[in-house]
């Protein structure tokens, strides 16, 4: 006897749901949609038994074969209900949509098991065969979409333990689709199509199964959501457009004598071409919304979804959207609006136009703080329909409503970014894409979406403030540094003016004078170019730091009480710039000379290391607490001699050191004195013990 390929297509298809459903019965059966998987993978056994024994002259009527059929689908239905969190059976309590959906699936399901059964029983044609057809065709792409949601409806995680099953479910459903498209349009089922159906139905399997072994420790909970109604809407719409435009290209093509292929092709391709239009359609997508939201939800919107889409919206914008776009284009979102206008209040009080997109003609004029419109909003916390308010403007108070606004192409409303006395700005938004009915539920999110954009308004003004009071900070600290450093020159220059009249016959005087004016006019030139240059940063270079401490210890040599130098013959160098370490020793030493008596004692010494040297300035003057080190010394501004003084000289040095990578510590006790101890790197390591 010859096997013909049908029946070891179906045979494959029957072993390999066999295996499926031992699989299932043996691990997986803990959840709902394990179990509905094994009821359809048993169906699906059954009706591939079946198919096969037709293919071995068995004689199995058609209408058993195709109730057989029905039942398959009927399962996998069961499964998919299971994922989605519906019950197969219509339950009230599960809310209005959910029993419209189920309820019309499984009466569509009973039809056509009624009607196949009654026709194969009694042997009289209640509908023709193409009517019939276009059931089945239904019956794919209620399976079809039923997995969309699946899918649609599942998070990340969720969707990547079901990639496979759904790619699976998809080519069962897709496949039958296109074999009864092929019979509806030739009239007859294609041989070959329904041969390798077994096949097809056995090569998903593997594909079940590891999606089985991906998601048996996630749990299935999907909700169905008005996305999901508006995709299944849109998708059966589709379908059924497609039903219709095959019909239309076969009868055309049947009809249409030696021009019907020709013709069959152009109507097919228009056809595809309106409905990618249709479904592109910004104003067909806004009425499906508004027919969905007003026939079978409670609510119009989905409050999770459009409160997630704006907050994600105004944290991530585009690079090149500003805030302010982005505030009206998420609130023209929210109601359909086709052009908006925004404006917000500046340092002066004034409402300017920040932006503005769509339709509206020319620039609208700037809103004074004091005008009627943000007074009636800082008064009631309410929205303006200026529909309403063309009506009866006794509705809003008759309050004056600017010109530029009311003359612009359909101005619909304007909402206030803020409530009661804190408003940051308004927002007009005209020309609706469909007429929508707006109720408290419209307003609420507005005014909620509006409040939530308020404080990005305001943060946004008030990181621009503390942007403009830091560039401020920096000017004020730097004209600071200034001014200090200006001090100690002019306190130098004054001493020497002071003793000048007294010694100036004696020549050693005279040449600490000379000393002391060539580094103040050294001094003076650096400052004029940190003025001059105050972005361009210091040029390091090679510092003697032997020569610079003796240089410094000269400048001080005069003072009382007269500090001491203990430092290194050999050459030190430091890598720095030369004024900037002179004036950040330099404030060390003339602070330990003004904390120390005239009797006391200031000493500057040096120990070298392998990397760093270090220098010690130490005095006998009164000495520091703790916690006036910790929390005092090193703070800017903050300083202990009064109004001589300005706080800023030591913080100035240890910044400096910083820079350079140096360190300095402050070891001190009250009434006996303070060591400075600073930690410098040194560049060339050419030291002699």
């Amino acid at each position: 006897m010859q096997i013909e390929f049908s029946t070891i297509s179906h045979s494959i298809g029957a072993a390999s749901y066999i295996l499926l459903a031992i699989y299932i019965a043996n691990k997986h059966l803990r959840r709902q949609s394990d179990r509905s998987l094994l009821v359809a993978a048993i169906a699906t056994i059954i009706w591939l038994t079946a198919m096969m024994g037709q293919s071995l002259d068995f004689n199995i009527p058609y209408y058993i074969r195709y109730t057989l059929e029905l039942i398959r689908n009927a399962a996998w239905f069961d499964v998919l209900y299971a994922m989605l969190g519906i019950s197969f059976f219509p339950k009230r309590e599960l809310g209005k949509d959910r029993f419209y959906l189920t309820s019309s699936i499984l009466l569509l399901l009973s039809l056509m098991l009624s009607i196949t059964l009654f026709q194969g029983v009694t042997g009289k044609l209640l509908i023709s065969t193409q009517l019939l057809l276009i059931l089945q065709l239904s019956i794919s792409i209620v399976g079809i979409l039923l997995l969309e949601q699946v899918w649609r409806n599942g998070n990340s995680f969720r969707r990547n333990s079901i990639k496979y099953f759904t790619i699976a479910i998809a080519s069962i459903f897709a496949y039958d689709f296109f074999m009864y498209t092929d019979a509806l349009l030739f009239k007859e089922l294609s041989k070959p199509a329904g041969e390798v159906r077994g096949i097809i139905n056995a090569l998903v399997v593997p594909l079940i199964t590891l999606s089985i072994i991906q998601s048996n420790k996630q749990a299935s909970q999907i909700n169905v959501s008005r996305q999901m109604v508006f995709h299944s809407a849109t998708l059966t719409l589709a379908g059924i457009y497609l039903i219709f435009i095959s019909v239309g290209g076969y009868y055309i093509s049947f009809f249409g004598g030696t021009w019907g292929e020709a013709l069959r092709v152009l109507f097919i391709s228009s056809g595809l071409i309106v409905l990618v239009l249709l479904t592109t359609s910004p104003i067909l997508r806004a009425k499906i919304m508004v027919f969905i939201s007003k026939n079978f939800f409670t609510y119009k919107y989905d409050y999770r979804d459009e409160w997630i889409k704006s907050t994600n919206a105004l944290a991530s914008r585009e690079q090149d959207q500003s805030l302010y776009f982005q505030i009206a284009h998420i609130l023209s979102d929210l109601v359909g609006s086709r052009s908006s206008a925004i404006w917000c209040k500046d340092d002066d009080g004034l409402f300017t136009l920040r932006s503005q997109q769509g339709a509206i003609e020319g620039k609208l004029g700037s809103i004074d703080n004091s005008s009627d419109l943000v007074i009636f909003f800082k008064q009631h916390d309410w929205i303006i329909n200026l529909d309403e308010y063309m009506m009866d403007p006794s509705k809003y108070h008759l309050i004056e409503i600017p010109e530029d606004i009311l003359h612009e192409v359909h101005p619909w409303l304007i909402i206030p970014l803020g409530s009661g006395d804190h408003i940051s700005g308004l927002v007009l938004l005209c020309d609706p894409i469909a007429d929508i009915d707006l109720n408290w539920e419209n307003y609420d999110l507005l005014k909620i979406v509006s409040q939530q954009a308020c404080s990005y308004v305001d943060q946004r003004a008030s990181q621009e403030k503390l942007g403009t009071a830091k560039q401020f900070e920096a000017v004020n600290k730097a004209s600071a540094f200034l001014v200090h450093d200006i001090k100690t020159i002019i306190a130098q220059l004054s001493l020497l003016v002071k003793n000048a009249e007294k010694h100036k016959t004696n020549p050693a005087f005279i040449d600490d004078m000379i000393r002391t004016t060539s580094h103040t006019v050294d001094k003076m030139g650096h400052l004029l170019h940190q003025i001059r240059n105050p972005n361009q940063s210091n040029e390091f270079q090679k510092v003697d730091l032997r020569k610079l401490l003796l240089d410094i210890y000269l400048n001080h040599k005069k003072s009382s009480p007269s500090p001491s130098l203990e430092a290194s013959d050999n050459f030190i160098w430091i890598n720095a710039d030369k004024e900037e370490l002179r004036s950040a020793i330099g404030h060390i030493i003339q602070n330990a000379i003004e904390a120390t008596h005239k009797d006391g004692a200031v000493s500057i010494s040096t120990k070298a290391g392998n990397k760093f040297i270090y220098i010690f300035i130490q005095d006998t003057g009164s000495g520091m607490s703790e916690d006036y080190i910790e929390h005092h010394l090193f703070k800017p501004f903050d300083s202990t001699k009064g109004l001589t003084g300005m706080g800023i000289g030591v913080y100035q040095s240890r910044e400096y050191l910083r820079k350079i990578n140096g360190t300095i510590n402050v070891t001190s006790e009250l009434g006996f004195g303070t060591c400075f101890t600073l930690k410098l790197p040194i560049v060339d390591e050419t030291l002699v013990s």
